[in-house]
This record gives C-alpha cells, sequence and structure tokens, in this order.
C-alpha cells in the first residue's frame, strides 16, 4: 500500500510532509504534490504533517477522490523530487477549504 495526495493540495502545496519524508518519495508540480508510489514506505509520518489533510492510505482514499491514486502514479514519473520544504503557494490559506478544484490542477 502507498500513500496518496489528493484535491485538497491543489492550489495550496504545503511541504511540511516533505520535511519528514525519510525516502523522498514526494514530486512537484506548479500547485500540487504528488507521492510516487514505487517509492513510498507506507511510514504515514506525512499524513499528520499535511495541514490540510490531504494524504491518505491508498485503501482509505475517499471514493469521491479515487481519481487521485492513478493520478499521483501517473505524475510522480513525470515531475522532480522535491527534498526540502518550501513557502506553501501565496494564496494557498484562501484554497484550503475549497473544494471541487480538480479543474485548477497545473500540469
Amino acid at each position: 500500500m502507498t500513500y496518496v495526495v489528493t484535491e485538497s493540495c491543489i492550489k495550496c502545496k504545503y511541504t511540511d510532509c516533505v520535511d519528514v519524508c525519510p525516502v523522498d518519495c514526494f514530486r512537484e508540480g506548479p500547485n500540487f504534490l504528488v507521492i510516487d508510489p514505487d517509492e513510498c514506505i507506507d511510514c504515514t509520518l506525512c499524513v499528520a504533517e499535511c495541514p490540510v489533510e490531504a494524504i491518505y492510505a491508498e485503501d482509505d482514499v475517499p471514493e469521491n477522490q479515487r481519481q487521485f491514486i492513478a493520478l499521483n502514479a501517473e505524475l510522480s514519473k513525470t515531475w522532480d523530487p522535491i527534498i526540502e520544504k518550501k513557502d506553501a503557494l501565496s494564496d494557498a490559506d484562501e484554497w484550503a477549504s475549497v473544494t471541487d478544484k480538480l479543474d485548477k490542477l497545473e500540469r
């Protein structure tokens, strides 16, 4: 089982999760992070660090977010690793509670 970043991360991109990852499995896009399922060791450390609760165990991803399992796998193959915490996007706090923002994902 791997962990999956879901919709809540879009347009926020808080990187607290990156700081605690022991295997550097996060990949960075313009306004979203993903987890490389081939690198994730299921340590669970990132889950508690996410301020918008965007990270789930693959088996626990909410039904309306299941497309993010495949999306993490796909984008992790093309996006670069992120290994250090960075500032969140400048308007992250405004987007943190917004739902239905998949159409805002920048590839």
